[in-house]
């Protein structure tokens, strides 16, 4: 991906005319149905939330639908051409646009900026986006327009923090008593965030539904178009769509995860158009390197204890191995979706070998290893441990397809599954006091879909690093959520983040991810599109798989009648 700075001239020959009167076009239904749990995208990795907040918290720039960075709350993305950068790679200045004010019509500064950097590396916060300021040692603000990121090494590409949708800024003034610890008991800051978006929250009921208004102090008087904004959670993908293409009670409805032939029998009723965009988002399945057993209590999931039967690399490679990628992607995606081996997709595609299901050298490499079915109950066991692992997934009619599928494959290697699914809001919640959710992980295999924003790999690709496992001692924070620990790894993942040239940082990202695969710590399953529908006539949408879909929702707008 490229950094683009528009252009003046070009913003104005492309940007979308703004509606005549801010709130003119009345309200906007939108369909999450995993409903959002929290609107606070520290305290959360889980996409429809880090979305519902993205009507109100901003970055200082974002990505467009090419993976192109563009400026938000700057005017100028800060590179080492322009100055912004410094020459050694250890500081990036940032200059915010003038009178850029909060919803309580406050100003923005510098000190904003400062202050959320402190909140998210605050010591028991369990920070679920830390990655994004991995290496900052300090932000200077000389003024209060003038923020200056300070890293302790080189930083070939120093766009982490504030970058994109999982690092907005956070108002220090609300958040202020809300440090460490105390930060998920802060509901009413969590809850309806004070920002400098375009909408501002009426009403928050954590898995239900989000009501927003248009923000007062939003910096462009003509917008938003719409004067309120309904996201309703619940139900599932396919109420979703016909919700939009069939019934248009909705405007918008996100994540259509539905067999290709339901889409385009919907999308026949000609009351709605479904949108697809590729970026980063894979559709994989996550291996628990610790051991979920309940009579561990409080230590299952966690380092104490690895996991009895899935430590062995045999076993992870053999359940990769016995997978139809091909199938699996046609009955789930269709167009929609392309069959994968990689977390990191390569722009030519995945080696066709990866590709080739393998019955047969699953059963082979699983004997090799010492696994063997000697009660001919068809289930293989060693040292007294039998292969039976519980799947657990979110309540998806594409993902329950998928476990049925798996579970049969599995069955012909000699290896029993129990299959579980969990509603999305409760799943990808990140409450730590739910002991459903991904980052709890108490089951030996869980499939869901993981992504990252924008061109640069380097802060996804380092969630698999030891030190970013959950755990009680970070509130069940952090994406490594496999409890993945290689210190080869690790290696790789402060090697990355002093390379300085792309051709370098390339290499090391595929080294990464080939060794993520090879070590079993995902089995990755579809390079997946984003798969969105909106109304025919709501215009200004541009779903986006770099940034939040709602990006740019401030020009959304109803076509003239």
């Amino acid at each position: 991906m490229t950094l683009r700075i528009p252009l003046i001239l070009l913003t104005l020959l492309t940007a979308p005319p703004a509606a005549a009167e801010r709130g003119a076009d009345g309200d906007l239904r939108i369909l999450y149905w995993q409903a959002p749990s929290t609107l606070n995208p520290y305290l959360s990795g889980g996409i429809k939330d880090l979305e519902a907040a993205s009507l109100v918290l901003e970055p200082l720039a974002r990505y467009d639908p090419q993976g192109d960075m563009t400026p938000w709350l700057v005017d100028v993305i800060p590179t080492p051409q322009n100055g912004g950068v410094s020459a050694d790679r250890t500081r990036i200045t940032w200059t915010l646009r003038e009178g850029l004010r909060w919803s309580d019509g406050s100003p923005l500064t510098s000190h904003d900026l400062r202050f959320t950097w402190l909140y998210c590396t605050a010591e028991g916060g369990g920070c679920a986006q830390a990655e994004k300021f991995r290496d900052v040692i300090d932000v200077e603000t000389p003024d209060p327009r003038t923020a200056t990121v300070v890293f302790n090494q080189p930083k070939p590409f120093p766009y982490g923090p504030f970058v994109g949708p999982q690092s907005p800024i956070l108002q220090a003034a609300q958040f202020a008593d809300c440090l460490g610890p105390r930060a998920p008991t802060c509901v009413e800051a969590n809850f309806a965030p004070r920002g400098t978006g375009p909408y501002v929250v009426e009403e928050f009921r954590a898995g239900d539904v989000v009501r927003y208004r248009a923000n007062p102090e939003y910096r462009d008087p003509g917008k938003p178009a719409f004067a309120t904004v309904t996201i309703k959670g619940g139900g599932d993908a396919a109420a979703a769509a016909r919700a939009v293409l069939e019934t248009g009670e909705f405007d918008y409805a996100w994540n259509l995860q539905l067999a290709p032939e339901v889409l385009e029998r919907m999308e026949a009723r000609g009351k709605g158009r479904v949108a697809v965009a590729f970026g980063s988002l894979v559709e994989r399945v996550a291996i628990n390197f610790t051991d979920p057993d309940p009579a561990l209590g409080a230590a299952r999931s966690t380092r104490a204890h690895a996991h009895p039967m899935l430590s062995d690399p045999a076993v992870r490679r053999a359940l990769s191995m016995a997978l139809d990628r091909g199938v699996m992607t046609e009955i789930g995606y269709g167009r929609a979706g392309r069959p994968t081996c990689d977390l990191l997709p390569p722009p030519e595609g995945p080696d066709a070998a990866c590709l080739e299901q393998d019955i047969p050298g699953a059963r082979a490499l699983l004997d090799e290893a010492g696994w063997t079915d000697s009660d001919g109950d068809g289930v293989r066991e060693k040292d007294g441990k039998r292969l039976h692992l519980l799947l657990q997934t979110s309540t998806n009619a594409v993902r329950q397809d998928f476990q049925s599928i798996m579970k049969e494959w599995w069955r012909q290697i000699g290896i029993a599954t129990e299959l579980r699914n969990i509603d999305p809001s409760v799943f990808f919640g990140g409450n730590p006091d739910s002991p459903d959710t991904l980052q709890k992980f108490h089951a030996d295999l869980q499939m869901y879909a993981g992504a990252y924003d924008g061109g640069d790999a380097e802060p996804y690709l380092a969630t698999w690093s030891c030190d970013k496992a959950p755990g009680p001692e970070n509130q069940w924070q952090g994406a490594n959520v496999s409890r993945f620990c290689e210190p080869n790894y690790d290696a790789l993942v402060q090697e990355l983040a002093s390379a300085a040239t792309l051709d370098a940082r390339r290499a090391l990202e595929r080294r990464m991810n080939d060794m993520l695969v090879a070590e079993g710590a995902v089995i990755p399953l579809v390079d997946r599109g984003r798969v969105s529908a909106h109304a025919l006539d709501l215009e200004g949408t541009a779903v986006n798989a770099w940034d939040s879909e709602l990006w740019n929702i401030a020009d959304w707008r109803r076509a003239a009648q």
